[in-house]
């Protein structure tokens, strides 16, 4: 087990390299630059061409790759061009609000997914199981910003049950110490701050979630159909075991590592759906970040927020390999 870490976490470094090769040059070959960006009007031949020097554009890539790679390195990630603050501190004030959102969104992907595909599979053919598998289809099918819209027009606005949008009233007078509202509500037992914040995300889990909970339902439905076909579970059937330890130890255990890599794939992938949902809610976070990064053309920013999301993503793979052991013991001998 210790070599597969060992092994996995030098492929991860190397993932991350490359990638950041990749990004540096991209970003670098860009219409406009930096330096544009940074000048707006006022740039001129002679004003671009001096910021260039200054900023040590006008040193080869590789040489530009080199120094910069050196100062994030040493937790430098530069600062940004749209407020003139450390990148760093940036991404500080919004990870907490895209990882609460992620979980939540996670959190209910998962708790309907699972439950929803294995009775789906369990009663095959019946109204439940048709209504699931449209269910599923249309989840695929919505766009995630059309949800988000229609959710806020239809709940927030028109029944007024839930805020449209942001983290937290304003008129909330909170006390902030991890920057995850409703944990921060929880630790200094300002019970109206935390329950005004599990109320603004209800709205954007739902949206960010959907997409996963559609594809968890439809992988579990499917993995749970494959093992109820097996021999083994016609033979613990046979046998006359329970129905209750039929389906623990012998129909969802087996049927979960696919489930694992699907939620794992979801889990990664959750960052990238953040960005159209944070735009829709006004939610503060990575995604939002990255939406206005791009409008902005804050390359230290984009820089930051591209590599941040690389490293959650392999580092969610590398749980859900090691995962597998525990599911599944075969996965061990190998």
């Amino acid at each position: 087990m210790l070599r597969v870490v060992i092994r996995r976490l030098l492929q991860m470094v190397l993932t991350l390299w490359v990638l950041s090769v990749l990004m540096y040059v991209w970003l670098r070959n860009l219409p406009g630059g930096p330096v544009s960006a940074l000048l707006g009007e006022r740039a001129t031949p002679e004003r671009v061409a001096e910021l260039e020097r200054q900023l040590g554009y006008d040193q080869p890539i590789w040489v530009q790759y080199g120094r910069w790679l050196n100062r994030i390195l040493h937790g430098d990630f530069g600062t940004s061009l749209r407020t003139g603050d450390p990148v760093l501190e940036e991404l500080g004030r919004a990870f907490p609000a895209t990882i609460e959102l992620s979980f939540f969104a996670l959190l209910f992907a998962v708790g309907l997914g699972i439950p929803l595909g294995y009775l789906a599979a369990r009663y095959r053919g019946s109204l439940l199981d048709n209504a699931v598998v449209i269910g599923s289809l249309v989840g695929v099918a919505v766009p995630v910003f059309f949800l988000g819209y229609l959710l806020q027009e239809s709940i927030a606005e028109g029944l007024a049950w839930l805020p449209p949008s942001g983290r937290q009233s304003v008129t909330i007078n909170a006390t902030h110490v991890t920057n995850f509202f409703i944990l921060d509500g929880i630790l200094t037992r300002e019970w109206d701050a935390s329950l005004d914040a599990l109320k603004h995300i209800i709205l954007p889990a739902i949206t960010l979630g959907t997409i996963p909970l559609a594809v968890i339902v439809r992988i579990t439905r499917a993995s749970v159909l494959d093992v109820l076909n097996e021999d083994y579970v016609r033979t613990a059937e046979a046998k006359g075991l329970k129905a209750r330890t039929i389906r623990g130890r012998h129909v969802l255990r087996n049927a979960m590592l696919p489930v694992v890599t699907a939620i794992g794939l979801q889990t990664g992938l959750l960052l990238a759906g953040a960005v159209l949902t944070e735009r829709v809610f006004v939610w503060r976070g990575l995604g939002f970040l990255l939406a206005e990064g791009i409008t902005e053309r804050d390359y230290p920013r984009l820089q930051a927020l591209i590599l941040l999301s690389a490293l959650v993503y392999v580092v969610v793979n590398l749980l859900v390999d090691l995962s597998y052991a525990i599911i599944d013991p075969r996965v061990r001998v190998r």
